[in-house]
């Protein structure tokens, strides 16, 4: 069954239609970060895997809308969207605060009785490993040297004044988000979780990645890329190699 315009639209984006792939990817942007980021995942991984990327509000041609600032009901809107979705496979992939947002959701899926197949969690420390901090309250200048550090926005956009006032808002609005996010004591998915980080990321070391064990019932595996927060610009082939590899074995187990 392929999908229809009533399944996609301001929540989920689909780049190039696989309608005949045997199952379906979904990916959860980071911070201030929006569904064209995985225009390249669709396209190297199609038409193996039907991929679909999440727009949160508050950017691009959701700009005018508030960006979500509580973790909690942005799963919840996401979940409605994806609950009525043509019966598939499921896989989810969840970059640094995308990762946090796709546990949340897989968690509110599987409270319904659909669990997905496997959960990348990308760039981002477990739920349960956290760390104080308020960057979303910072002034714009240190707050705009944090995006440029971390590297995950166009720094040529950060210096134009005007694109700046522009996306200020959402980013500091997902910062906010994922810093007063806090999990609920014991929070867990059956899902199997494969987590891949960089080896010089500030933002989650080892030991805090290694907490997702915690998370799961299922298995969980790690995977450290050479780089930072964004390693995975530099590793796309091996990342998107590994999520088409781990999902057709997982498939091939059912």
């Amino acid at each position: 069954m392929a999908l229809t315009k009533s399944h996609t639209g301001l929540w989920l984006r689909g780049f190039h239609p696989a309608p005949q792939a045997p199952a379906r990817l979904v990916c959860f942007p980071h911070a201030g970060g929006s569904a064209s980021f995985f225009f390249p995942v669709s396209k190297t991984l199609s038409p193996e895997l039907e991929v679909l990327a999440v727009q949160y509000p508050g950017r691009q041609d959701r700009r005018h809308e508030p960006a979500a600032e509580n973790i909690g009901e942005l799963a919840d809107r996401i979940t409605e969207q994806l609950r009525p979705l043509p019966d598939k496979p499921v896989a989810f992939f969840g970059h640094s605060m995308g990762a946090v947002v796709a546990f949340e959701v897989a968690r509110r899926l599987e409270g319904g009785g659909v669990s997905p197949l496997v959960l990348f969690a990308s760039g981002r420390r477990a739920p349960s490993a956290v760390r104080e901090e308020s960057m979303h309250t910072a002034g714009d200048a240190d707050f705009v040297a944090e995006i440029k550090r971390l590297s995950g926005t166009d720094t040529r956009m950060l210096g134009d004044d005007e694109v700046l006032r522009m996306i200020l808002p959402s980013l500091r609005s997902d910062y906010r988000a994922i810093e007063t996010y806090r999990c609920a004591p014991g929070a867990s998915v059956r899902c199997p979780i494969d987590v891949l980080i960089g080896n010089a990321d500030p933002h989650v070391t080892q030991t805090e990645a290694a907490s997702w064990r915690e998370h799961t019932t299922g298995r969980c595996d790690i995977r450290v890329y050479a780089g930072g927060h964004f390693y995975l610009n530099d590793h796309a082939v091996a990342v998107t190699d590994r999520i088409a590899r781990r999902i057709s074995a997982l498939r091939a187990a059912v």
